[in-house]
Parts: structure tokens; C-alpha cells; sequence
């Protein structure tokens, strides 16, 4: 149970970062282009290699500090980071044609996802 904590803990902390730092982004960029989101995913991305590089090089590290920040804040922050970690993971691997399938597969389907989602919600409650 207190792995949860550290993660629900983490999570509160790098959503309610996403929020103040996109906005901010975007209050200087202006929102005719996602800026915001796009440099929250660009950032997140970056903090996780920082992240799991300092944890390679420490296994010492407690794996609280590995719940709390990567899944919690990090998660909070961004989802898209373990998303850039994961194919990285499998170019380093060698598999590049499931690195590629696993980027248009989560692009395409999750964006469809989101349409099947406005539809039903425009059927249930319209």
C-alpha cells in the first residue's frame, strides 16, 4: 500500500505541474498549435532518460524514488514519457520494425480512441 501512496503522491505532483507549466507555455506561445502539451511531453520525455540513466547508474536507489518520481510525477507530468522510454527501449533492442509499429499503433489508435469516445459520449448524453 505505500507504494501507492508514493505513486498517488508523485502523480498529484506532476499533474498539477503539467497544468501550471503548459499553461505557461502556451500564454507565451499562444494556442494556435498545442505548445504547451508538446513541451510537456518534450520535457517528460527528457526528465525519464535523466531519470532511468541516474538509476542505471545508481541501483542502489531505493525504489521509491523510482515509484514516486518516474511512475508518479513523471506519470503525472506525462504519460508520453514512458511512451519515448518504452521505444527506445525496443530500438536499443534491435527491434526497430516493433519500435515503429508500436509509435503508428499508438498514435493512430489512440486518436481513434478519442473519436469512439466523443461519439459515444454525443450518443449517451445528447
Amino acid at each position: 500500500m505505500t507504494a501507492v501512496l508514493w505513486v498517488a503522491l508523485g502523480g498529484a505532483i506532476g499533474a498539477a505541474a503539467r497544468y501550471v507549466f503548459s499553461g505557461y507555455v502556451t500564454d507565451y506561445f499562444g494556442d494556435q498549435f498545442p505548445w504547451g502539451i508538446l513541451t510537456v511531453n518534450v520535457v517528460g520525455s527528457c526528465v525519464m532518460g535523466l531519470l532511468v540513466g541516474f538509476l542505471l547508474a545508481k541501483p542502489q536507489e531505493s525504489d521509491t524514488l523510482r515509484l514516486m518520481l518516474g511512475t508518479g510525477v513523471l506519470g503525472g507530468f506525462t504519460t508520453f514519457s514512458a511512451f519515448s522510454f518504452d521505444v527506445v527501449k525496443l530500438m536499443q533492442s534491435g527491434l526497430n520494425t516493433a519500435a515503429a509499429t508500436y509509435v503508428l499503433a499508438s498514435v493512430v489508435l489512440s486518436i481513434l480512441a478519442v473519436f469512439i469516445g466523443l461519439m459515444m459520449a454525443r450518443t449517451v448524453f445528447t
